[in-house]
């Protein structure tokens, strides 16, 4: 009597090839369950049903096949332990040497957009779980495996060790194994504490983060800090989705600055628009009448800058954009598409990494940061800014284009590290002030970077003004119009000097840190 396996698959990629050489090569017997059975009946392999193994069908709509004393005290049996050999032999059961399972695509029925909470339900796979971690459990007695990825290197394993498999190797399945269950029960906990869309969000007293390697980086932000990303659930979503064109592999800060541009470009999803950014924080953003004219205004809004920047653009690369990003040395392009003749024009630089992205504008509801001994979730800071959330306060009203540029404006400097400036004029960064220790410090760089171009240009502010000096350096630099949070004890004063300087300022109520 030869060794049994026990393969029981949702995702039947490889298995006809991985049971062919099990039975034929290592002289395997197989048992198998519902429809792994008929794929490898249809394949001509020899398998025994686990309903015929066990004496017992399959019930409740095949929610029950695999729990069952001949299954589990098959896979959980110490070989070295006298009483358990002699209960298997009691009850007639057959040892299990190698477990093969994977589960119901319970993300994969999430992911649809019209699936219901039953329909979603019925995807929790139990039987499969609980043979995983059985056999995971007892991996110094059997092999369990959970990823077709894995065939292969347990068919060389075999080979390589006269047909036996070594402890380090089934101790790597088991810990593979567990993390897979982890993930799996993640997800379905995650989708049922997931609020109604009339619901206020919320966040759940216990958080478990899990994900499985996509890549291995060379290395993180500095050569001696190893780096990996990683892919939340099954299902390839946001950047693990999009499409690379061509270029170099992605580095560790590429997709840092990468996510960072999504967030910005996804704040304006109408007119054609470009951003571009260093080390997180935009250089220039800009709108244009077409996609090239918004890129030509975003690079000269700091073309110093610019210079080996990430630029991420919210339509298709045309040929005129296509030939505009060639023009300088630049790390990553993103867009959503690209056309044919633009894929040929930025085939000449053959080292810049070109980026699709269907969904630009799908992000993470939560940002999480680590900390010792812990980490931070927050909700994502995703509230949409519109003219109805603004307050008017001072003498001068704005017109309604102005209002539009102060908006602009003020979304640009939600991705901006805090304390952030910005200065714009034709919807278009003219200067950016990031990351300064004081707000006065940040209205300065950005004025003198915008320079003659601040006269008549428009400034947001990511936290309010607690005294009128930045107000007062502002207009002597020919602002005309302030959005601001609001909120601090002395607004007063802002407003006092915005109206004996004649200029425009606008509360949102709202303030947009970003740290």
């Amino acid at each position: 009597m030869g060794r049994l396996a026990l393969l029981s698959v949702s995702d039947k990629t490889g298995l006809i090839e991985l049971a062919r050489q099990l039975v034929e090569e290592f002289e395997f017997d197989i048992i198998s369950s519902g429809g792994t059975a008929k794929a490898l009946q249809a394949a001509g392999l020899p398998v025994t049903k686990v309903s015929d193994y066990t004496g017992f069908p399959e019930i409740l709509g095949g929610r029950v096949k695999t729990l069952h004393p001949r299954i589990h005290g098959g896979i959980l049996a110490r070989r070295n332990l006298s009483q358990d050999v002699t209960d298997l032999e009691t009850h007639q059961i057959r040892p299990i040497d190698l477990v093969v399972v994977n589960l119901y695509p319970f993300e994969q029925t999430i992911a649809k957009t019209d699936v219901t909470l039953p329909e979603a339900v019925e995807q929790i796979d139990i039987g499969g779980p609980a043979m995983l971690r059985a056999a995971a459990k007892n991996f110094a007695h059997l092999t369990v495996l959970c990823n077709p990825s894995q065939y292969e290197s347990y068919l060389q394993e075999l080979r390589q060790q006269s047909g036996t498999v070594s402890l380090e190797f089934r101790q790597t399945c088991a810990q593979q194994a567990f993390s897979h269950t982890a993930s799996y029960d993640r997800a379905i906990a995650h989708y049922l504490e997931t609020p109604e869309p009339q619901q206020e969000p919320s966040l759940p007293q216990q958080f478990t983060l899990s994900g499985q390697q996509l890549q291995s980086l060379r290395y993180g932000e500095n050569p001696h800090q190893p780096a990996s990303w990683y892919q939340t659930g099954s299902v390839p979503s946001g950047w693990a989705s999009a499409t690379k064109l061509q270029g170099k592999e992605l580095s560790y800060n590429n997709l840092v600055d990468l996510e960072a541009a999504r967030r910005i470009i996804a704040e304006f999803p109408d007119a054609p628009a470009a951003a571009i950014l260093k080390h997180t924080n935009p250089c220039g953003v800009a709108l244009g009448a077409t996609l090239a004219e918004a890129y030509e205004k975003a690079f000269n809004a700091d073309a110093v800058s610019a210079f080996g920047g990430i630029v991420t653009l919210n339509q298709a690369i045309d040929a005129a954009t296509a030939t505009a990003l060639t023009q300088t040395f630049l790390e990553c392009v993103v867009a959503p598409d690209c056309e044919p003749e633009a894929k040929e024009i930025l085939s000449a630089k053959s080292k810049l990494r070109v980026l699709l992205l269907s969904d630009l504008y799908q992000g993470s509801k939560q940002t999480i940061k680590a900390i010792a001994g812990g980490f931070l979730v927050q909700a994502a800071d995703d509230v949409v800014d519109s003219p109805d959330s603004c307050q008017v306060v001072t003498e001068r009203q704005p017109t309604p284009e102005e209002l539009t540029e102060l908006l602009f404006a003020w979304k640009v400097a939600k991705h901006v590290k805090s304390n952030a400036i910005v200065v714009t004029s034709d919807r278009t960064t003219t200067g950016i002030g990031a990351g300064q220790m004081n707000r006065v410090g940040a209205v300065k760089i950005a004025l003198e970077q915008a320079a003659e171009k601040a006269k008549g240009g428009f400034l947001a502010s990511d936290g309010f003004f607690p005294f009128d000096d930045s107000v007062r350096t502002a207009a002597a630099a020919g602002i005309t119009a302030i959005i601001q949070p609001g909120g601090s004890l002395r607004d007063k004063d802002s407003i006092q000097a915005a109206n004996e300087l004649g200029l425009t300022m606008v509360l949102t109520g709202i303030r947009h840190f970003l740290h």
